[in-house]
């Protein structure tokens, strides 16, 4: 299966000079917790989510509307291309721990979004679809929680 089956096509995107109020407005219009930032087009060259803004926000004690998206985004994109087979992203939401990934074109230009819910309401038990068992495998990926440090670890030995 081909990621431009199950994505979510014409993703809403916000502008790299816009702020975090616009972010959280389009958020809730769209009802989506993340954006791709663009600039020069539809090149995706950022992610923000909606925990990224109430962060920003609560840590920085001011008005959303005074801090753009650029101060607040997350510079490195994960993404995957319309023609990638599900597998290809399924291992990148796995190795990256991200629920989300931009789809891009050749040029990087935003294509859609592939979410976990596009994946998971698409999971089948066996067939040409995605397999439930590889999902799973991915989600629990995903939720992992980092293994604390060893206490020789913490010491400098």
């Amino acid at each position: 299966m081909k990621v431009k089956e199950i994505m979510t096509p014409n993703a809403k995107a916000i502008w790299l000079t816009e702020s975090l109020s616009d972010a959280a407005h389009l958020m809730w219009e769209n009802d989506c917790g993340v954006l791709p930032i663009i600039k020069d087009g539809r090149k995706v060259i950022g992610m923000i989510t909606d925990r990224d803004i109430c962060m920003a926000v609560a840590m920085r004690d001011t008005n959303p509307s005074s801090v753009s998206v650029e101060e607040v985004m997350t510079g490195q994109v994960y993404s995957v291309n319309p023609e990638d087979d599900i597998e290809q992203a399924l291992t990148a939401m796995q190795e990256h721990k991200i629920r989300r990934l931009p789809v891009v074109n050749a040029e990087g230009e935003l294509e859609g979004i592939l979410s976990m819910n596009d994946v998971v309401l698409n999971a089948k038990g066996k067939g040409d679809s995605i397999a439930s068992g590889e999902v799973v495998k991915t989600y629990q990926a995903i939720c992992e929680r980092p293994q604390p440090a060893t206490a020789s670890a913490t010491a400098g030995t």
